[in-house]
């Protein structure tokens, strides 16, 4: 049985996926279950993205949790939002990614909330907030992505 990815993912949070369902996109993705990132809510261009860090796992030489992980996470969520709004036959790609780090994080769970500042017909553009467990601010990210379609789509 083939859904639309919000379709899709919505069951996925929900645990309601059953044998046979598929969608035209991979969820979760591989670098998501190699790193433990979870969606927690999903909605129409819009995604919550968790993952439980750890300096022992994700440490940088600071011992803070690295930068490259953090930005990972509001990569993937900024995708994981932006492919709610994708027909089968579109893909889409990220043209720009900006982050600013605010506070460091050590062992904690990292709350990804994305929402679009524009959604275009090509061009949309994202902002991601950072939380820490606490609810402070670790990060911003703002992501640009194109929406592919037609041949620019086919084997992406």
């Amino acid at each position: 049985m083939k859904l639309s990815i919000i379709d899709y993912l919505n069951r996925l949070v929900n645990k309601t996926l059953k044998q046979g369902m598929q969608t035209s996109m991979r969820y979760p993705t591989p670098i998501s279950l190699t790193l433990g990132m979870d969606i927690k809510e999903i909605g129409m261009g819009t995604a919550i993205i968790e993952i439980e860090t750890s300096t022992e796992l994700h440490g940088n030489q600071q011992g803070t949790i690295h930068g490259g992980l953090i930005t990972e996470l509001a990569d993937a969520a900024m995708g994981t939002a932006h492919s709610t709004l994708i027909l089968e036959d579109e893909s889409f790609t990220s043209i720009e990614l900006k982050i600013n780090f605010y506070r460091p994080v050590f062992n904690d769970v990292l709350r990804a909330k994305v929402r679009p500042l524009q959604n275009g017909k090509s061009i949309s553009h994202y902002i991601c907030e950072i939380t820490r467990g606490d609810g402070k601010m670790a990060a911003i990210a703002t992501s640009t992505i194109m929406t592919l379609a037609g041949e620019k789509a086919i084997g992406r």
